[in-house]
């Protein structure tokens, strides 16, 4: 089956309140998709965003984050009134995201609803906290601990708390038990939120692409409390941490500053806690994307304190040993492989032994000739999904702009135009007739939107993240656009087209 997807992240959704929530603009965006015959939401992780407002920086590998909680919901809940968080200025501007504003203001609005809540909790809520008890508990009082240190990270604590000392922790629990109650609630309400949105999307025919990042955050709960997974030494400090060679596009490579996972130290239990991950994952979403997949095979170590990557190493991952596992407790699993940057011969055999579709990204395509393996002719097998950009990369239209002079001209040449104007509507046509299973582009690329819609320049801060669009986007023009696509290219979702019929 040929199938398609908009990648479009929950924060990019129009809202009155600073930033897209899982509210009613996110059943319209659904309603959307099944109107324009896709069969794909690919929404990017919808973790606590951290350093740079990154979701792939998160403090945790588990939670939901609360800015997308709607309020709207809430209320209709009984937990909040409009009055409570209608009057209070959420952005500067309806076109990008302020996350100063957000982090002074969702929090108060949230302690008001747990407030609220309290009277009366539902029982849903202790179902919750029990099904959910591998990573809340660390989580509420890392959050806790956090808000009582005025935010600074974990390993500016006090030393015992710190070190993260079972006496200390366990008087410090007693001591902010409600704060960690509150914390807990956050994360009810998240995933009360999400699971109603994802069934919705189900019942329209509509399936989530979500995503797993590969490493986790320094400053986050599971280093905090489970220090044993990660490459660390007797001070709970970074033995080395992740990021990328230099290449053509850094001189000094990209420094991500994760710690490292102890891949042989979880080896010893068959990965459990990456199992339990994965399963957590799986449930989240229908198909899962996995993030810098060729880090499982070698991952990049650069050393602790260095301002660059430039003197890192390759070192070996856990390669098919995980995923063996993984599929002999999961069986077939629905994934998608990030099999982008250095791709050696071993990583190409590990994605071929896994049997997961990797990624094929146009934008990718143009830059060294007839042999490039992103160029649609070369796609030597359909298990394969094509994207003309991601969340990583310019807008189409930022992309034709940034290009040198002989990108563009092979580019017009390949696909058949004339003028350089006319290459992003050629890029997602060739993206929609590839022999891929599964054709995705961002919702940008379909707006033919300005470089300024780009969601992410990796190794740079400041002006990521911040993609909002409006209401005035999602137009019958731009709907009815997608679908005739969908039906050219033989990837029309005739379930959710029989939905739009009912």
């Amino acid at each position: 089956m040929r199938e398609s997807g908009i990648l479009l992240p929950v924060t990019a959704l129009p809202s009155r309140h600073g930033i897209g929530k899982l509210g009613q603009a996110a059943y319209d965006f659904v309603d959307f998709l099944r109107d324009a015959g896709c069969h794909y939401w690919q929404v990017l992780p919808l973790s606590p965003t951290g350093y740079g407002d990154s979701p792939y920086q998160s403090c945790s590998c588990f939670a939901g984050n609360p800015y997308l909680i709607d309020f709207d919901k809430l209320a209709a809940c009984g937990w909040l009134t409009a009055a409570d968080y209608e009057g209070i200025q959420w952005d500067e501007s309806s076109d990008t995201i302020e996350y100063t504003l957000l982090y002074e203001q969702i929090m108060p609005v949230l302690r008001i609803a747990f407030y609220n809540f309290r009277r009366k909790k539902p029982a849903g809520f202790r179902k919750f906290c029990s099904q959910q008890k591998t990573w809340l508990g660390d989580y509420a009082a890392f959050m806790a601990l956090k808000d009582l240190n005025g935010s600074r990270p974990w390993y500016e604590w006090e030393p015992a708390l710190a070190r993260c000392e079972k006496a200390a922790v366990t008087e410090a629990k007693s001591k902010l038990a409600e704060d960690i109650e509150f914390h807990s609630f956050v994360q009810y309400c998240f995933f009360l939120q999400w699971e109603a949105l994802k069934k919705y999307a189900n019942a329209h025919g509509i399936r989530i692409i979500g995503d797993i990042p590969i490493y986790a955050a320094y400053d986050s709960a599971e280093v905090w409390a489970k220090p044993e997974l990660f490459r660390l030494d007797k001070e709970k400090k970074p033995v080395a941490v992740a990021g990328c060679p230099p290449d053509c596009f850094s001189a000094t490579g990209q420094l991500w500053g994760n710690p490292l996972w102890d891949w042989e130290a979880m080896a010893k239990n068959g990965y459990a806690w990456w199992l339990d991950r994965i399963a957590f994952t799986l449930n989240m979403y229908d198909t899962v994307r996995i993030d810098h997949f060729r880090g499982f095979e070698k991952y990049y170590a650069i050393p602790y304190g260095d301002e660059t990557a430039e003197h890192g190493k390759w070192t070996k991952g856990p390669a098919f040993a995980l995923w063996k596992a993984a599929k002999e407790r999961f069986g077939e699993m629905n994934v998608i492989a990030e099999d982008l940057g250095n791709i050696t011969p071993a990583v190409e055999r590990l994605l071929k032994r896994t049997g997961f579709p990797g990624m094929k990204v146009l934008q990718f395509a143009f830059d060294s000739g007839a042999e490039n393996p992103y160029l649609p002719h070369n796609f030597e097998t359909a298990n394969c999904v094509c994207y003309t950009g991601t969340h990583d990369n310019h807008t189409l239209r930022g992309w034709v702009r940034s290009n040198p002079e002989e990108v563009n001209a092979y580019a017009m040449a390949y696909l058949g135009v004339k003028k350089e104007k006319r290459l992003p509507k050629a890029m997602l046509r060739a993206a929609w007739g590839s022999t891929a299973r599964i054709a995705v582009a961002p919702l940008q690329d379909f707006l033919n939107a300005p470089p300024s819609a780009r969601i992410n320049t990796p190794s740079t801060l400041g002006g990521n993240w911040v993609f909002r669009t409006s209401k005035a986007d999602y137009t019958h023009k731009l709907k009815a656009y997608i679908r005739e696509m969908n039906e050219i290219y033989g990837r029309l979702n005739t379930a959710a087209a029989d939905k739009q019929e009912t």
